[in-house]
């Protein structure tokens, strides 16, 4: 296949049941129920988009969305459980329990007597809420490999982009013209970082190339919106190639500017490599089930400029280390805002977990005890194994730290004391040394 992105056709491929690998078994029953009374009703239904990319590549959908002839309003009709949502896309939202069914009506194409889409100055779709058929339907899709309809009325599926040779050899291709679909939606540049991050795919030299060039539309989207597109590029389980992949393409910059220049300007490599040996801490808990926070990957990605603000700011205003590296945190974190809106209900826990790197360093008394039982404790431990783990802390401090977590309360209380009567006799120790000889 050459990289030359596809127009879809006028109408589709139908590939049958016995010459593809999609069976239900693999669909979710709520899907299936949605699928089969749409299509009891009267109405087109499709299973459509990464559930069934996923499926074709013998993954396990997160998500199953529909497409249908069917209104929205006639959807809620036939639904109970029914929701409608969206301003920009209007929506319907089948609820099972936990599970929720996404139903999308047929767009149509541009330029229709009904047609209300609208565009900013630059190119993106800031509305765009007109019905259509399924062939129209295909130029809403972004890449070919999303743009796979199985049809539930005899469990075939139509291709109209090819997405099917792209989903065997395994190459993200945008649908179009690329400069111009990435115009639609600048976010399209993340989605194919991320999509091909996660499946192990290349992205199609035809719909790379524009990618460094017009990286900059992302200055225009919502703050929130790519809060929402980092957390999904890094907490998913393929985090360190997507940090290769925006790199690759000049995308960190965009996200996370602070920490794009520190890995610049770093000419040892070493933030870029605790970077990755963060990141790949997550991957490893998300492929382990384990809970993850944007809390900690705001962190990893925020160390090393923090750290060199809080360095500034101790040189200009003779401030304690504690106290700089509270205020750059501030600093760093107000200024993030204006690239992904962070939540505070991280940032001030990400603000905790930094500043106890430096209570790390206090182990004697009573003080350096209360951390055991501090609510941030678990986090901020973790993060001093990481950097101990890359040699930014000292490996013995992070060994000390894991060692009393092993005792009882008396024997903690004991070695936090030890640790005081150590510290008070180097201190002696060190005065006398100091002191003049009596002639």
């Amino acid at each position: 296949m050459n990289d030359t992105e596809p127009q879809p056709r006028a109408g589709p491929t139908i590939v049958p049941r016995p010459e593809h690998n999609l069976s239900r078994d693999g669909i979710s029953s709520n899907a299936l129920k949605v699928l089969y009374r749409l299509k009891n009703t009267g109405h087109q239904a499709f299973l459509v988009g990464g559930g069934v990319r996923d499926l074709l590549l013998g993954l396990n959908p997160k998500d199953f969305d529909v497409v249908t002839d069917a209104h929205p309003e006639e959807v809620r009709k036939l639904f109970r459980n029914c929701r409608l949502i969206g301003r920009r896309f209007r929506l319907a939202h089948v609820r099972f329990g936990r599970e929720v069914i996404e139903v999308v009506t047929f767009r149509s194409s541009a330029g229709g007597i009904t047609d209300d889409r609208q565009h900013s100055d630059s190119g993106r779709i800031i509305r765009d809420n007109v019905y259509g058929t399924i062939d129209e339907d295909i130029w809403r899709r972004d890449f070919t490999v999303n743009a796979l309809y199985y049809n539930i009325a005899d469990f075939s599926i139509w291709d109209y982009t090819s997405g099917m040779a792209d989903v065997v050899s395994r190459t993200m291709r945008l649908i179009g013209d690329p400069r111009t679909r990435y115009r639609e939606d600048p976010v399209r540049m993340l989605r194919a970082v991320r999509l091909a991050a996660k499946l192990d795919f290349k992205i199609a030299k035809g719909s790379a190339l524009p990618i460094r060039e017009l990286g900059k539309l992302l200055r225009d989207v919502p703050p929130a919106r790519l809060y929402d597109e980092t957390i999904k590029l890094f907490q998913s389980g393929h985090a360190v190639r997507s940090l290769e992949l925006l790199q690759k393409f000049d995308l960190l910059r965009y996200l996370f500017p602070h920490t794009a220049t520190a890995i610049h300007s770093d000419q040892t490599g070493k933030v870029l490599k605790f970077i990755c040996e963060g990141l790949a801490s997550t991957d490893r808990r998300v492929q382990e089930d384990e809970p993850v926070t944007p809390m900690f990957l705001y962190a990893i990605m925020l160390w090393y400029p923090i750290l060199g603000l809080a360095q500034q700011i101790r040189s200009r205003e003779k401030s304690s280390e504690i106290e700089a590296l509270l205020d750059a945190c501030d600093e760093l974190v107000a200024e993030q805002q204006a690239y992904t809106s962070y939540p505070r209900r991280f940032s001030i826990p990400m603000k905790d977990v930094l500043a106890m790197q430096k209570r790390f360093e206090n182990r004697r008394g009573a003080r350096a005890h209360r951390l055991l039982n501090h609510k941030r404790f678990r986090a901020a431990y973790d993060f001093l194994l990481l950097r101990a783990h890359c040699k930014e802390a000292d490996p013995e401090l992070a060994e000390w730290w894991t060692r009393v977590q092993t005792l009882s309360l008396g024997e903690q209380r004991e070695a936090f004391f030890l640790e005081r009567q150590r510290r008070s006799k180097r201190r002696r120790s060190s005065r006398q040394e100091r002191k003049p000889r009596a002639s």
